[in-house]
């Protein structure tokens, strides 16, 4: 009761029964109306779908294609994918298992449960969204690629669609891409106000290299697209090279690499500087050659956005410089690096305070404070957050802006903790600053804190 702020009253129930609750409660909102739909698909409509030989598969894929047009399947995927956008989930994933299909949304970052489908309309599931997503509904022993285009509510989004083969048939994997959150200024990122003024006076400069860090899921091609926004005035021919095109802006060239073709994002580089560009926008370094061209067409006039997998922001001149790139032509065309990760925001209609143990707050770098009462917050749990104290994501960032000091250390080729030290030294934000302001603003919890970011000084 401590924990929940209600008062707990013990019930028998079969599983079935909780299950079904906490999927009512939690999980999809529209669940019984899948649940309804379901029971409209018969299994013996769909006959055994393990295929045991080249006869049976061609009798079973027709009997499929008839089914997967079908209105009751047709509903249960439509319902699946409108939830998943009103729940504001990132991707959808559907996975086969030996009895039943898991649906789980990812929602701030974080997995979720949502529904478990029978087993007999699995197959008629994952070839309704192939159709979809115009991939070949015959071939289910590779991977395929996909992409759907949609409409919800008079928005649009684009779902990328991927499946692999396993064990108990296709796992499908769906990433939902909202068009319209691409336009988010760098206000809305959730940038400290010092961060933002820094930060916002590199992307403005009129040329050079600036890089975004972090692990995959950081939030790195949407602020990289934000600073696309803010530069997006008219004036500039700026070109992208993605893979994939994520999103697609009005008055910028973008450009999606084509590996099979031979357009790489060296390729594409090295045409770029042919078309008389300003700024050149690369998804990302991955290899020397890429690396090199880039800062080859920073030192040229030329403002180049990228983005690398670094842990901070000064390990992203190591990477280049084990990418084979001089260090003077590192130090001279590197103008900033930005390293974030997604910190889930604490629900603002259940919000609340309280004082952390003083374990907690030396385990979390704050032995500074010593016995002093500090005020954390949490979410309590509500409807609105489905219980789970947390609502939206909110970036955590650290701003490194190369100094004529830093910028000798890197011609010295010293190390990235030798350059992280003495930019730090210097008055740089890291990572863990701005989590512990967060934190301590009530933005984010320090549970969450310490789930995204390594904090320094913790016990």
């Amino acid at each position: 009761s401590l924990i929940t702020g209600f008062n707990i009253n013990p019930v028998i129930a079969t599983e079935e029964a909780i299950m079904k609750s906490i999927n009512q409660q939690y999980g999809v909102t529209d669940l019984v109306e899948v649940e309804e739909t379901v029971k409209d698909i018969s299994a013996q409509d769909f006959g055994n779908m393990d295929f045991e030989d080249d006869m049976d598969e061609e009798i079973a894929l027709d009997k499929l294609k008839e089914m997967v047009d079908e209105a009751p399947i047709v509903r249960v995927v439509n319902l699946i994918i409108s939830q998943a956008i009103n729940d504001k989930a990132s991707d959808i994933h559907i996975e086969p298992e030996a009895k039943s299909v898991r649906v789980r949304y990812r929602v701030d970052g974080v997995l979720h449960d949502v529904m478990s489908p029978p087993k007999h309309i699995q197959a008629p599931m994952v070839s309704r969204i192939k159709i979809m997503a115009n991939m070949d509904i015959a071939e289910r022993r590779v991977p395929q690629d996909g992409k759907i285009h949609l409409t919800h509510d008079g928005r649009e989004f684009d779902l990328r669609v991927s499946t692999v083969p396993t064990v108990h048939g296709e796992k499908t994997v769906m990433r939902i891409l909202d068009k319209s959150s691409v336009m988010l200024g760098l206000n809305k990122l959730g940038f400290a106000q010092d961060n933002l003024e820094l930060w916002e006076s590199i992307v403005e400069k009129p040329y050079g290299m600036l890089l975004v860090t972090g692990p995959t899921g950081s939030g790195k091609s949407t602020t990289l697209y934000s600073c696309l926004n803010k530069l997006n005035a008219g004036d500039k021919n700026i070109t992208t090279c993605e893979d994939p095109v994520e999103y697609q802006i009005q008055g910028i060239n973008q450009v999606q690499t084509n590996n099979k073709a031979g357009l790489t994002f060296a390729s594409a580089l090295k045409s770029f500087l042919r078309q008389d560009p300003d700024i050149i926008m690369v998804g990302e370094i991955r290899d020397g050659e890429t690396a090199k061209i880039a800062v080859e067409a920073a030192l040229t006039g030329h403002l180049v956005l990228s983005t690398l997998h670094t842990n901070d922001s000064t390990g992203a001149i190591s990477r280049l410089v084990e990418m084979k790139v001089e260090p003077f032509l590192v130090a001279s065309s590197l103008i900033g690096v930005l390293a974030q990760r997604l910190a889930r925001c604490i629900c603002p209609n259940c919000k609340e305070s309280f004082t952390p143990p003083v374990e907690a707050v030396r385990k979390f770098g704050m032995a500074m404070f010593g016995d002093t009462d500090i005020q954390f917050y949490k979410g309590r749990g509500c409807d609105h957050c489905k219980m789970t104290g947390y609502r939206g994501r909110s970036g955590i960032h650290e701003v490194f802006q190369p100094s004529d000091r830093t910028r000798q250390l890197i011609l010295n080729r010293s190390s990235a903790t030798e350059i992280r030290q003495a930019a730090i030294e210097e008055g740089m934000k890291t990572m863990q600053d701005d989590g512990l302001r967060k934190t301590l603003n009530g933005v984010t919890t320090m549970e969450e804190c310490l789930r995204v970011v390594y904090i320094e000084g913790g016990e």
